[in-house]
């Protein structure tokens, strides 16, 4: 999921004459031999940073949370700060119009992109925007309007039901309350989270898979759980930013601290960041 709507060499032309094979003395040897010009090499070549699927990524950036010494509160309030100015009022980028739109868009968002969601929901929600529309519509006809995400009939067929369930218990109306949120179908604590933050401004911390990434590499909140993390991060925010935290730090994850290359380059806080992989 996540937040604001926010962020080669050329090939030769055809006919160019091929660079002539390297000779013996300009490739040289591959362990202590000298160079084209006779003198020793002067050091090896910095090794490549290892390229990681976003799981493996997640799981290193865990394991190195647990060995970082926390931030400081001066240090927190400083990054908190420098994101701000960046970017004074993050939103999600997930289309919706209201509650219920942005509480089906989340559901539908588990393990798939929010682009790939919102070319999803363009035609589900000029079909059916309403719990009642929705129901009315029924689970085979969502599931056509979703079939290009991943689990998409499981994910129909909880998008119907929570329809029919905010009519039977809540006159149809996404409730303000994480309890009952969470006791529709597909609605865990990071969509609760997401809901209650958007829909009805509650400064949670929806902790997602970029989030969790960035809380353990940087030492911001290191933790084994989504869970961990956010009530790591809960607890040492300062509550002028949390409003905006988690969106700031998804799109942090989403954007610049990347699984497989982080962007340190254009990272904001750097200098703070704990992680010792930086990609420069």
């Amino acid at each position: 999921m996540a937040p604001a709507k926010g962020k080669v060499a050329k090939a030769p032309a055809s006919g160019t004459a091929k660079a002539a094979p390297a000779s013996k003395a300009s490739a040289g040897k591959a362990a202590g031999g000298k160079t084209s010009t006779g003198t020793k090499p002067t050091g090896k070549a910095a090794a490549p940073l290892p390229r990681r699927n976003k799981a493996v990524a997640n799981a290193a950036a865990a394991v190195h949370g647990k060995t970082v010494s926390p931030w400081s509160d001066a240090e927190i309030t400083e990054a908190f700060t420098r994101f701000e100015a960046q970017d004074p009022e993050p939103k999600g980028e997930l289309d919706h119009t209201d509650a219920f739109t942005l509480l089906v868009a989340v559901v539908l968002s588990a393990q798939a992109t929010d682009t790939g969601v919102n070319k999803a929901t363009k035609g589900l929600f000029a079909a059916a925007s309403t719990p009642a529309a929705m129901v009315a519509l029924g689970e085979d006809q969502v599931a056509h309007h979703i079939r290009t995400l991943g689990l998409f009939r499981g994910k129909a067929k909880n998008v119907v039901e929570l329809s029919r369930l905010l009519l039977e218990r809540h006159a149809g109306i996404v409730p303000k309350d994480r309890e009952a949120l969470e006791a529709l179908p597909g609605v865990g604590r990071k969509t609760a989270n997401v809901v209650l933050n958007i829909a009805f401004g509650v400064p949670t911390i929806a902790v997602d898979t970029h989030l969790f990434r960035v809380a353990n590499r940087t030492g911001l909140a290191p933790g084994a759980t989504p869970l961990a993390v956010e009530l790591g991060l809960e607890a040492r925010i300062p509550d002028r930013f949390k409003l905006h935290a988690h969106h700031w730090l998804i799109l942090h994850g989403r954007y610049i601290c990347k699984a497989t290359k982080p962007a340190c380059s254009r990272c904001l806080i750097t200098d703070l960041c704990r992680w010792p992989e930086k990609n420069f």
